[in-house]
């Protein structure tokens, strides 16, 4: 069974599914109300048809290298397999993104948990990009796994953020680890020892969020850094940047800059359903090479989803697929 006919397959009744279709509805009907007007406009395939397709498709957020990329290889396609009616397209365009988004590696979008002791995960990101709300969420979901989690409010700059993530502790039933006006190392030393004494399984960390002075965060998150590390070695397991969806191109930037500063292991995009510009999920893995590992896809803790490739490509065509 090829991929398109795998895609259209896909279980409708999984409820990851529903949220991943539900989520990426602005995207899909902005990117299908274009489709359709060029498919209506064009019968057969043209380098007029390739244009706007690529206009399109950069419209969309996809970045444009992997357009430039997608389109050169459909036109390889095209040739090759004598395709001439733009109906006949689709299926290459899917399957094309698919291996373009692949690009012949293993994509680990799976959280990298310790073997034993507690697993760190360090959340990284601007102010507003909703770290602390992915805190959150992330911690409903392990605790329904049944770990032992502890959430630590490392933010200790912003205003309310450390009231924010105790609100999260309390309703998720987890603890947590704050100080007021302390420095962010020592907080997250008292939480790291804390989680070793009182075997903990999870530790979930908040960071503050700035960014315009790169050294002295630069400084901040290599301090941290050390602290986790001589309490666990190895730690953090996992160091997540979190990317506002809603933001573009400008989360992409962020990106960049965060991987000059610390090891960013993977990136959580969240407001993917505010925005009809879904196709970021694909230019930030081919501008940063950093695999997107959850995607926000609504307010409650069943939209924080392990990014799915399969489940996103059918979540922006399905309408496409019929």
């Amino acid at each position: 069974m090829g991929l398109f006919d795998k895609l259209k397959n896909i279980i409708k009744k999984d409820k990851e599914v529903e949220v991943y279709d539900r989520g990426l509805e602005k995207t899909r009907n902005e990117f299908n109300s274009k489709f359709k007007l060029l498919s209506s406009k064009y019968k057969k395939i043209t380098n007029e048809y390739f244009e706007e397709l690529e206009e399109n498709l950069i419209m969309a957020d996809i970045g444009v290298n992997t357009v430039m990329e997608l389109i050169d290889k459909l036109k390889l396609r095209v040739k090759k397999e004598n395709i001439e009616s733009v109906s006949d397209l689709t299926e290459v365009i899917i399957d094309e993104l698919m291996i373009i988004y692949i690009d012949n590696e293993v994509i680990v979008n799976k959280i990298n948990f310790a073997k034993e002791g507690p697993t760190v995960i360090l959340f990284v990101g601007v102010n507003g990009v909703g770290k602390t709300t992915t805190i959150g969420k992330m911690a409903q979901k392990l605790k329904e796994k049944g770990k032992k989690v502890l959430l630590v409010a490392g933010d200790t700059f912003r205003a309310g953020a450390t009231e924010q993530l105790v609100e999260w502790a309390n309703r998720t039933e987890t603890e947590v680890v704050y100080k007021e006006n302390a420095d962010p190392a020592s907080v997250i030393y008292d939480g790291i020892k804390k989680a070793k004494e009182e075997n903990f399984d999870v530790v979930l960390i908040d960071t503050a969020g700035r960014l315009q002075n790169k050294v002295n965060l630069m400084n901040e998150l290599d301090k941290i850094n050390k602290v986790i590390e001589k309490f666990i070695p190895g730690a953090p397991h996992e160091t997540l940047l979190v990317i506002d969806a809603t933001t573009g191109q400008n989360g992409i930037s962020q990106a960049k800059s965060f991987k000059e500063i610390t090891n960013i292991t993977g990136i959580v995009l969240t407001k993917l359903d505010g925005t009809a510009k879904g196709g970021i999920v694909l230019a930030i893995k081919e501008s940063t090479k950093i695999p997107v590992k959850y995607i926000g896809l609504g307010e409650t803790k069943d939209d924080l989803q392990v990014f799915d490739i399969e489940k996103y490509i059918y979540g922006l065509f399905k309408d496409m697929m019929k």
